[in-house]
């Protein structure tokens, strides 16, 4: 009888463990927080480094850097995405530019396109922007505002808004990020 109550609670212990340790795979690891302050409210962005640890690092550097403060919005695509990233942007007069000038970016590409699966487009998705090749991603991101499955697989998730999507779902072309920091 003890025999079989020992066995009963090592299999119970394994089953357990077992079925943490695949919740756990599908779980983001949480990294740093971005935090947005735009005119509108505040937007706060959980990084998942586990799932694109170059992406993460290389997008907290320039925040750092505060290469994101005084930036504009400079695509709206209403119900889908809303995008910034362009250093153009802090710009009026380039405003037909931006997110298509070759000078809007750091210059520093990440170098490699970190897609990882099971992970999906969908309301609260930060993702990379690029021009065709993701592995050439580099300051441009965008927020989805609802599911993309088209984007799969071709623009690199690196996170999600835990706070403020409300406030990313008013924002259009021109509005400015007042501050971006690290928390």
């Amino acid at each position: 009888m003890a025999r079989t109550l020992l066995s009963l609670l090592v299999l119970a212990a394994l089953w357990l463990s077992a079925s943490t340790t695949s919740v756990d795979a599908q779980t983001p690891a949480v990294g740093p927080k971005i935090v947005m302050e735009t005119e509108k409210g505040t937007i706060v962005i959980q990084t998942w480094p586990d799932k694109a640890p170059k992406t993460v690092a290389h997008i907290v550097d320039l925040v750092k850097k505060n290469f994101y403060n005084a930036q504009r919005v400079h695509r709206v695509v209403k119900g889908q995405l809303v995008q910034w990233g362009d250093k153009m942007s802090r710009d009026m007069t380039y405003r037909e530019w931006w997110g298509r000038s070759p000078g809007g970016s750091s210059g520093t590409p990440i170098g490699v396109a970190e897609f990882s699966k099971g992970l999906k487009h969908r309301a609260g998705i930060v993702s990379m922007a690029h021009s065709g090749n993701p592995a050439l991603a580099d300051s441009q991101m965008f927020i989805c505002l609802g599911p993309m499955p088209s984007l799969d697989g071709k623009h690199v998730i690196f996170g999600e808004v835990v706070e403020g999507l409300a406030v990313a779902r008013t924002l259009v072309v021109t509005d400015r990020f007042k501050r971006v920091t690290v928390k």
